[in-house]
């Protein structure tokens, strides 16, 4: 009887073990850095379910601020979604990993190849496109008169203490520059120079530089035309349709917000899986439906809503595609573009 009580107990005292030990377990956790509100909460939540895994979520508000963390060795991130020109220059410092093809084929699958030329990464060799960004004027059309699809229209007078450039030194230069005919990437300093003046011309007029809050008061009123990013413009226009979005007759920046690898990632596998899920038909249209930017899906994108699909600020035509240019590093004479930045600050 004591021999029964005694392996009853051991029994017990196993399956007790066992239990706690079982509950103790930790979840594998997907670090994922990215930009503020770029996921739609219901695909994490499903991918967490699938994957029997726990995303942690960080938000960065500028590819600098990014850069700055990880090259400081912070973070320990699986995945990071950043801009095309950042990821050139993080692939060749050695800080992404080269993506495996043979584990996104399902990304691979849908991926719209018309917009490999929009990419710094034709080849995917290191990103896989995720939202593509547009960089336009929001404006009310119901208390902007006599409107021109034009980058002049931040120097109207009118319009004084009721406007926003956005807070990027990269796209305000960058589209002085485009207004002026020259390379959105020029590096001559006498061009950047006139671009510095034409932005300060342009700074006289407005509010301030923003980029959410910018949103927010073009949505309240208190704005009435903001240099913003098309699914920023989507998102208002949306609940207020006298928002228009537009992009220059001149030419605008383009950019793609990119999945990238980490060459450290200790969970690599599971970044790769989390590519494709967001590719998957049903998971891209409820993500493009809730954050309303562009994913470059064959067969999602015409899933969409109707709404939201027909809004110019979503489906940007074809044909705008030639006045779009890409940003890319450039390297030492970066810092040209940052005392220029001080100087439009200052002023």
């Amino acid at each position: 009887m004591k021999k029964l009580i005694t392996m009853s107990c051991i029994a017990l005292l196993a399956a007790s073990t066992a239990f706690l030990t079982s509950c103790g377990q930790k979840k594998t956790v997907l670090r994922i850095y990215t930009w503020g509100d770029y996921f739609a909460q219901d695909i994490l939540d499903a991918f967490e379910e699938k994957y029997d895994c726990t995303i942690q979520l960080d938000e960065f508000d500028s590819n600098e601020s990014m850069y700055a963390k990880v090259k400081a060795g912070g973070g320990g991130y699986d995945l990071i979604v950043m801009s095309t020109y950042t990821a050139k220059l993080m692939y060749e410092q050695g800080i992404l990993d080269k993506m495996d093809h043979s584990k996104l084929a399902t990304a691979d699958k849908y991926f719209d190849k018309k917009y490999e030329h929009l990419t710094l990464d034709p080849k995917l060799e290191y990103t896989v496109p995720y939202f593509a960004s547009f960089t336009g004027i929001g404006y009310d059309s119901e208390k902007v008169k006599d409107f021109e699809p034009s980058w002049s229209m931040f120097e109207r007078e009118d319009l004084k203490g009721r406007t926003s450039l956005l807070d990027d030194h990269r796209e305000v230069i960058g589209c002085a520059l485009i207004t002026l005919g020259y390379d959105v990437n020029e590096t001559d300093q006498t061009k950047i120079d006139e671009a510095v003046e034409l932005a300060n011309k342009w700074k006289k007029q407005i509010a301030k530089f923003g980029v959410d809050d910018a949103k927010q008061s073009l949505a309240s009123g208190e704005f009435l035309m903001i240099q913003t990013y098309s699914g920023d413009v989507l998102q208002v226009s949306m609940e207020k349709p006298s928002i228009k979005f537009v992009i220059p007759k001149e030419g605008t920046t383009f950019t793609f917000d990119n999945f990238t690898i980490m060459k450290d990632s200790k969970n690599k596998d599971l970044a790769y899986e989390f590519i494709n899920f967001i590719y998957e038909p049903e998971n891209a249209v409820k993500d493009m439906e809730e954050i309303q930017y562009v994913l470059p899906h064959t067969v999602a994108v015409d899933m969409v809503d109707e709404e939201v699909r027909n809004n110019p600020a979503f489906k940007v035509p074809e044909e705008t595609f030639e006045r779009c240019h890409l940003l890319i590093d450039l390297g030492d004479d970066n810092a040209k573009y940052l005392k220029a930045w001080d100087r439009i600050r200052e002023e």
